[in-house]
């Protein structure tokens, strides 16, 4: 069985913390008692997220940063302990959105998302690990996704930098085992978050392209993100490997086991009939 981590008066690190799921989730550690030091490359976003979980004895950090800048992730910890004791969880959320076909991408933009996605997770854990290791119950939470489990035509750099999060914590999750810090891989599906919208355009992709692109993933952007959080959070303290956020990535779990190399055929058709 598991071992249950309760959050009460323990230390959260959250990227992302500015909106979407980076906020939901610290809302809803603030409502276990967990304190927070939020994270975000939007200060105003951040200073917003921060009104929203204060709470009468709870301690409340802001922290912008740009996780895709090494030195400022390296510089991170000590800023956090100017204002908490210890760290106890590290959640990475912060992430970016890229579409496009291979040929759409440049080397510019598949490095953007990689820096964000893989490589911002990477050297948040190498800069909290040693704060981890010093918790009685400490636990590391990686936001991948459902293109985590699945690559379909379209997101190639998304996609590679999702899997490449999977992964790094499946791996590291074996090795940090003696150590009592557990790994936690979170895959999302059609959560309402801004990351469409906020998404990168390739040069090589035309308006209307894009356009199109946009509504089709707003339209199947559908979970709350206040749901979302809860459901991560909730898994963290049960104390769960793998988190599946909403009924797509259940159902896209369950797919790449009975066909996991030939989902495509299926997604395609799924895909096609939610365009009509």
């Amino acid at each position: 069985m598991p071992e249950r981590r309760p959050l009460a008066g323990r230390t959260a690190v959250v990227t992302g913390a500015g909106s979407g799921i980076g906020r939901a989730t610290a809302m809803a550690l603030a409502k276990r008692g967990c304190h927070l030091a939020l994270a975000d490359v939007h200060a105003e976003r951040l200073a917003e997220t921060a009104r929203l979980v204060a709470r009468d004895g709870l301690r409340v950090s802001t922290h912008t940063i740009d996780v895709s800048e090494h030195a400022q992730v390296q510089a991170l910890p000590a800023q956090v302990l100017q204002h908490h004791a210890s760290v106890d969880v590290v959640f990475n959320v912060a992430g970016v959105g890229l579409g496009g076909r291979y040929e759409q991408v440049s080397d510019d933009d598949v490095d953007w998302v990689m820096r964000v996605n893989f490589w911002g997770t990477v050297w948040m854990t190498r800069a909290f690990l040693p704060l981890l290791k010093q918790s009685d119950a400490a636990q590391l939470v990686n936001v991948s996704s459902v293109f985590g489990m699945v690559a379909p035509a379209g997101n190639v750099a998304y996609s590679a930098s999702k899997f490449a999060v999977r992964g790094f914590s499946e791996a590291l999750r074996w090795e940090l085992e003696e150590t009592g810090i557990g790994v936690t891989v979170v895959h999302p599906g059609g959560v309402a978050t801004n990351i469409a919208n906020d998404a990168r355009v390739p040069a090589g992709v035309d308006a209307e392209e894009v356009e199109r692109k946009r509504v089709f993933s707003n339209k199947r952007l559908r979970m709350p993100p206040a749901k979302a959080g809860e459901i991560i959070v909730r898994g963290v303290e049960a104390g769960k490997l793998r988190v599946l956020v909403g009924w797509d990535a259940v159902a896209l779990s369950l797919l790449t086991r009975l066909m996991p190399v030939r989902y495509w055929r299926v997604l395609r058709s799924w895909i096609r009939e939610d365009v009509r």
